[in-house]
């Protein structure tokens, strides 16, 4: 196994246990050991470690990212432009997500939440946990905008409040790089320090994903039967759905608003897409975008250079949209009708953690598991999205790629350079 590139590990650690957990059931013992027991036990230690590296990794990462972009070599009208486009297209993306989810339920089947069919706790137990994240209306969305300024960032840490982490790591960045350069070079390099540590932790927790993807998917399957796939094929028809809209409707829409021609930009494009749908990699995918972006769309090196390494970085439309779909599934899983200002907290964490998160291995991952922290749900959900992972991953980062290359054709236009599609 170890041979093996970690999809193909995921893959086989599903199979196995689909098998396994039908034979096992819920009560299959060997040696006198419940099968179930020991399912949950390797999925939720998989959960766990999962939790355990959530705050380092996301503070870390935001504060090296937005520390980067504040040099002066990066001020100006092409870094405003530049940022402005991610923001609203990664915006676009999520509200189209959430439309779409509040749509076609796919956590709803035959007007029953399906919690029980994905084998979530039930709601009763935890009531009280539920009880703060359901009902919330526009009245309350002055507590989403009171809960990003946390009165003690050390408690919001330990009680996992990310929206208030995610808020201070944003300030914390931003002013590291009005400070004296000795003192600012000193902290980044700190930073740096602990977000390099932390990537090499989530790789290596990574590698024992296939076992936890094992433990989570066989207690489902063992519990349930085949009962939890229905729900989660409306899940990944949405997201495709979603992303589908996102590529083909609204950034099609922005290409024609700036006097590009869509069709010509797919072609010019196509084997950035394919490479991006194969390796599922923005960074990876990098050099070949560029190529495309510069030789086959036009584009001028003095605009992609700066554009697309930037993108790759904090430009995650279809991560965005898959985050907001992922989180709004689980909530409906649980039978809960969320208000306006619950949503609207999905929203605004999606949008930050699309930035914040998406240079990591297991990104999506990681972003769900700080949105659901924020909203207040349950991680229990998370295990059985990992049976659709790695095919959405592969769409949602074309997409990405998509978008990064739509920007830098829409910017060179803005700049007024001649050879770029029409």
């Amino acid at each position: 196994m170890g041979r093996l590139k970690l999809h193909w590990q995921m893959l086989i650690a599903i199979v196995t246990a689909i098998l396994v957990g039908l034979w096992a059931g819920k009560d299959g013992a060997v040696l006198g050991i419940h099968l179930y027991d020991v399912f949950d036990f390797v999925g939720t230690l998989f959960l766990n470690a999962l939790k355990m590296i959530i705050v380092p990794l996301v503070m870390s990462s935001i504060i090296t990212g937005v520390a980067g972009l504040g040099g002066s070599e990066h001020l100006g009208r092409l870094s405003a432009k530049t940022i402005a486009f991610y923001m609203s297209t990664s915006l676009l993306s999520i509200v189209v997500g959430l439309l779409l989810v509040n749509l076609l339920t796919p956590g709803v089947v035959g007007g029953e939440a399906a919690g029980g069919l994905l084998n979530l706790s039930d709601p009763e137990a935890i009531a009280g946990q539920l009880e703060q994240v359901e009902g919330r209306g526009a009245a309350d969305i002055t507590a989403v905008f009171l809960r990003m300024v946390p009165p003690n960032i050390v408690r919001a840490a330990s009680d996992g409040r990310m929206l208030g982490l995610i808020f201070f790591s944003l300030l914390f960045g931003v002013f590291m790089t009005r400070i004296s350069r000795n003192y600012s070079q000193t902290v980044l390099s700190f930073w740096n320090g602990i977000y390099e540590v932390m990537m090499q932790m989530t790789l290596f927790i990574m590698k024992f994903a296939p076992l936890g993807v094992f433990g989570l998917v066989a207690k489902t399957v063992a519990a349930t039967g085949f009962g939890a796939f229905q729900p989660l094929l409306v899940f990944f028809l949405t997201v495709v759905l979603g992303l589908a809209i996102h590529t083909f409707v609204t950034l099609s829409l922005i290409l024609r608003l700036a006097g590009i021609h869509p069709l010509r930009h797919y072609r010019a494009m196509l084997p950035a897409l394919l490479t991006a749908f194969s390796t599922a990699s923005s960074s990876g995918t990098l050099p070949v975008t560029i190529e495309c972006v510069e030789k086959n769309a036009g584009v001028s090196n003095r605009t992609s250079a700066f554009v697309l390494p930037l993108g790759a970085t904090i430009n995650m439309d279809g991560t965005a949209l898959y985050e907001c779909v992922a989180a709004m599934f689980i909530a409906q899983a649980y039978g809960l009708e969320l208000g306006f200002a619950s949503q609207f907290l999905i929203v605004l964490v999606a949008l930050l953690t699309s930035i914040g998160v998406a240079g990591i291995p297991a990104a999506s991952l990681v972003a769900i598991t700080v949105i659901l922290g924020a909203v207040g749900l349950p991680l229990e959900g998370i295990g059985m999205l990992l049976v659709t992972d790695r095919v959405l991953d592969m769409m949602r980062t074309a997409v990405n790629v998509f978008s990064d290359s739509c920007c830098a054709v829409v910017i060179a236009r803005s700049e007024g350079e001649q050879g770029v599609l029409a």
